[in-house]
């Protein structure tokens, strides 16, 4: 099962720290690079682009990384 999120969704995830939370920016359907990492995105297998409500960063998740709020 796919998620579909849109820009402005609430979602949190699990980091190394413990829960987060933040909002979906964008759909990533491209290869890209955010913070000198590449993101290995395509149509077939999309990122979610999201910014942390707690540090204000951006970073890319799996669909199943995140989970709406």
């Amino acid at each position: 099962m796919s998620k579909q999120l849109e820009g402005g969704d609430e979602v949190s995830w699990d980091t190394s720290r413990g829960k987060t939370k933040g909002k979906v920016i964008s759909k990533q359907t491209r290869e890209t690079k955010i913070k000198g990492h590449e993101v290995k995105a395509s149509a077939a297998l999309p990122q979610y682009i999201v910014k942390s409500d707690k540090s204000g960063k951006r970073a890319a998740h799996k669909p199943g990384e995140l989970r709406k709020l």
